[in-house]
């Protein structure tokens, strides 16, 4: 069965009715069963403890109308919890709980309330552990056990005191800056732009961006900022595409940046969606047959790229160069039918994984350059995951991430020109993470979180994009303020959206606030599906992409428009919006920026028993080689040294030593990069340096 507590628009109706919901007044409320034992304490000295619950015959699905009802006997378990750590400890240190059980086609969920019964922290995926990563802050607390579906299973469950994984150094690259485009509020659907999708055809550069029934379309110019220039080029009966315009569960859209393909696609309750395509960047539209046979009904995704070589079916039946997948979640199973003409018409669907591998959702597929098709899972496990194909769809395998803990938010992938892969997710403590692999997703390197230059304490909406191998974007929706994010009462941390980038292959990254002067949410955000309140306003995912120079581009809703902006009522809006990069170093390395430049980056001198010795040091702080370099070296007027042009590499140095005799008493040694001014540079100013030697 799918994981209903976190249902998206497709499965909530059909979930829930064939559900029992019970009545709560009040959160986590009612009577409920002892754990055995039934407390325990964790702390610097003793610092695991471990309980086991059960076995559960009755499901208690309560969460899947909000808040859980623990009234009817055997419907939660109980632990008493006490953390006892020292002070600062949370400095290097977390808060562990993990619970799990024999029987994978069983299901619990966990919560963690504090003494006063706010909850903490839950976990209420398909996982298997269900895992809850806090700080470790002294205190009471109850871990809640909730067998959602427990078919007769027992489980056992941990607390642990854990030293918090040690991250490499933040990136040194200049960060990335953003300009933000809003979507002409003329446009019938541009405040009701919920988890959209963004593609660019990088033939015409134009950006297509797709929320509910609506494809909008934004060019940009060359101008500083750049302008942009939007148009509604929705799919419906007057451009080719009736299908366009008649529903719009889990609306998705691709854009294949080689061909320049677009297709956008509605979901609907029976298996199979809604496609069109179009050629022209939505000027016209073409109906595509949607779906392969036995699609799933929930969590659609397209995608496509290159042809795997040694796989089944590696020939395109037509001129469309590359294979088109469709993907969709099927209550216990997920599904993946691939497309050999274009996406006009698609194979029957192979199952993917079942709910014995996976939670039920995935995120979006991703196809790298050598024809390996990615489809991400928050949940496989005691970890996120990749499921692989790379024989075409034919088969598929799941390939954990071992740095990653299960998350209430779809991870994502990105993949290099080489084939390096990028997964981007949100872990258990709700922080951003990360982590590469150059084999396919067998082994992954470079695990850890980001976002800890800028303080993010909780993170929403993964979304991950590569160009040259080595670079790669990871964008979400964070803020600062720890704590339960989806506590609407009591969480008022404000949300922006962040850019984390990588220019060395994913060893380390660096953040921009890409929205700086302007929140995209204040207050809660909900990842629980349907049976969220209003502030499920964003719904469940965004999207990211890049242009034909490698500039990164985010659409996202705006949550958070008008008055809300200054600090006043958040309104819930879901406003069309384009992120697009406006400086910084892109993902395409030909595109960065050029520049000339020496600077003489350091002069040191000693006596000696005649006179002195003097080294100058200089670096080539631009991004092309400089031939001829020379170094002149002065003591006070009289030239000492006029050294021969030697050729420097970007980032490489060139030292010379100058020595001469001299009388006693000081002198002003100066030392000059490019003396004759014979190399153009930027910066004219750093080619000096001076220092008072004495004998």
């Amino acid at each position: 069965m799918i994981r209903p507590l976190r249902p998206t628009a497709a499965t909530a109706a059909l979930a829930l009715s064939t559900l029992t919901v019970l009545g709560a007044s009040t959160l986590l409320v009612g009577n409920a069963d002892a754990a055995d034992p039934t407390s325990g304490t964790v702390s610097d000295s003793s610092r695991s403890v471990s309980w086991s619950g059960g076995p559960f015959v009755t499901p208690n699905v309560t969460g899947t109308a909000g808040d859980v009802d623990c009234t009817l006997p055997s419907s939660c378990d109980d632990y008493a919890l006490t953390v006892d750590a020292p002070a600062g400890y949370g400095a290097d240190h977390r808060l562990e709980v993990d619970v799990q059980w024999a029987n994978t086609a069983a299901d619990f969920d966990v919560y963690l309330l504090d003494s006063a019964g706010n909850v903490v922290s839950s976990a209420a995926s398909s996982a298997d552990p269900e895992q809850l990563i806090v700080p470790p802050n002294s205190g009471t607390y109850t871990v809640r056990v909730v067998p959602f579906a427990p078919v007769g299973e027992a489980y056992t469950a941990t607390a642990t005191l854990a030293a918090t994984p040690a991250n490499p150094p933040v990136g040194t690259d200049t960060k990335a800056g953003f300009t933000n485009y809003a979507a002409p509020s003329s446009f019938a659907d541009a405040n009701d732009a919920g988890e959209p999708s963004i593609g660019v055809n990088e033939k015409t550069n134009a950006a297509m961006y797709q929320a509910g029934l609506s494809t909008f379309r934004a060019t940009f110019d060359d101008s500083t900022p750049a302008k942009a220039t939007w148009a509604d080029v929705s799919a419906d009966a007057a451009n080719g595409c009736p299908v366009g315009s008649l529903t719009s569960l889990d609306p998705i859209l691709y854009t294949d940046r080689e061909t320049g393909r677009t297709f956008e696609s509605q979901l609907i309750t029976k298996p199979g969606a809604l496609t069109c395509y179009t050629d022209d960047d939505g000027e016209t539209w073409n109906v595509s047959q949607g779906a392969g046979a036995n699609s799933g009904v929930d969590h659609q995704t397209l995608g496509g790229g290159h042809y795997s070589a040694g796989g089944v079916g590696a020939l395109p039946t037509s001129s469309y160069k590359n294979i088109v997948y469709y993907c969709s979640q099927d209550i216990a199973t997920a599904y993946c039918s691939s497309s050999r003409d274009g996406g006009v018409t698609f194979g029957p669907a192979v199952p993917t994984y079942s709910l014995l591998d996976c939670g039920g959702l995935h995120g979006h597929i991703k196809v790298a350059p050598d024809g390996t098709a990615y489809l991400p899972n928050k949940g496989c496990g005691a970890s996120q995951a990749v499921v692989v194909s790379q024989d075409n769809g034919t088969s598929w395998e799941v390939r954990n991430v071992p740095s990653s803990t299960p998350g209430d938010s779809d991870p994502s992938v990105g993949v290099g020109a080489n084939g390096t892969v990028y997964f981007g997710y949100v872990g258990a403590d709700g922080k951003p993470g990360v982590a590469t692999s150059t084999d396919g997703g067998k082994t992954w390197q470079h695990g850890q979180t980001v976002g800890s230059d800028l303080g993010i304490q909780n993170a929403v909406f993964p979304t991950m994009v590569a160009g040259d191998d080595d670079r790669a974007a990871f964008a979400y929706l964070g803020t600062p303020t720890g704590g339960n994010y989806q506590d609407t009462a009591n969480f008022t941390g404000v949300w922006h959206l962040y850019v984390t980038t990588t220019y060395d292959g994913g060893k380390t990254w660096q953040t921009s606030d890409a929205t700086p002067t302007d929140p995209v949410q204040r207050g809660s955000i909900c990842t629980g599906g349907t049976t969220c309140g209003d502030d499920r306003n964003l719904l469940d995912f965004m999207d990211v992409t890049i242009d034909d120079h490698g500039r990164v581009l985010v659409g996202y809703a705006d949550g958070c428009i008008g008055e809300c902006v200054t600090g006043g009522a958040n309104n819930h809006d879901a406003y069309a919006t384009i992120a697009r990069q406006s400086s910084g170093k892109t993902l395409y390395s030909s595109f960065d920026p050029v520049s000339t430049n020496a600077t003489l980056t350091s002069l040191t001198g000693q006596k000696t028993s005649k006179g002195f010795t003097a080294t100058a040091v200089v670096t080539n702080t631009g991004t092309t080689t400089l031939d001829g370099v020379q170094v002149q070296v002065l003591d006070g007027r009289k030239q000492v040294l006029l050294s021969s042009g030697a050729s420097v590499a970007p980032g490489r140095t060139l030292s010379v030593t100058a020595t001469w005799s001299a009388g006693r008493g000081s002198h002003v040694v100066t030392a000059v990069a490019d003396p004759a001014n014979a190399i153009a540079e930027d910066d004219e100013g750093d080619n000096k340096q001076t220092a008072t030697l004495t004998r």
